[in-house]
């Protein structure tokens, strides 16, 4: 794909030049792999899930002892938070 044009050309095709992705997987690669920036009140929803997110990383360091479990909690929270907030950046 040429850097500098925005038409998305398939790696390979499939069948006699059919592209090996469908419409759908073009418009959700496209939607997903853009930057969006914030619009409207996203960045406050942004804020908000990340505070209730702090908010129990804090319970979750005060409460459980040093772990696997324990990492894996915070892990998860993380990625809880950063898909949340992808949800809205890539869906709205």
């Amino acid at each position: 794909m040429d850097i500098n044009t925005k038409t998305p050309q398939p790696l390979e095709t499939g069948g006699i030049g059919q592209p090996k992705f469908t419409p759908t997987e073009q418009e959700q690669i496209e939607r997903t792999f853009t930057y969006h920036a914030p619009k409207g009140d996203q960045q406050t929803r942004y804020v908000q899930l990340r505070e209730k997110a702090k908010e129990l990383a804090y319970l979750i360091a005060s409460n459980c002892p040093a772990s696997r479990e324990k990492s894996l909690a915070m892990t998860s929270l993380q990625q809880a938070t950063m898909w949340a907030n992808a949800s809205i950046a890539i869906n709205e």
